[in-house]
């Protein structure tokens, strides 16, 4: 092998292994951005169902007096009538 096709040779394989770890860098960046992303929607929606078990009971109380309102005022008007 002459000298000028063994040094192009090397240089396409320096370029190679160049590009091999530019790949493998973006694949694990990416595998990354998966994960964050799987763990950020996982904290949002644990958030908002935790949040709505710390409210429960006071929506509960709020649809119970709401509802006796209700019926307090059903009572008036067939009083009135």
């Amino acid at each position: 092998m002459d000298p000028e096709s063994k040094k192009l040779l090397e240089a396409t394989f320096k370029l190679a292994e160049e590009n091999n770890g530019m790949l493998r860098s973006l694949h694990r960046s990416m595998r990354l951005s998966r994960i964050m992303s799987f763990l950020y929607w996982a904290f949002i929606i644990g958030s908002a169902i935790g949040a709505y078990y710390f409210i429960q009971p006071y929506l509960e109380q709020l649809v119970g007096v709401y509802s006796g309102a209700g019926d307090m005022l059903n009572n008036f008007r067939q009083l009135n009538q």
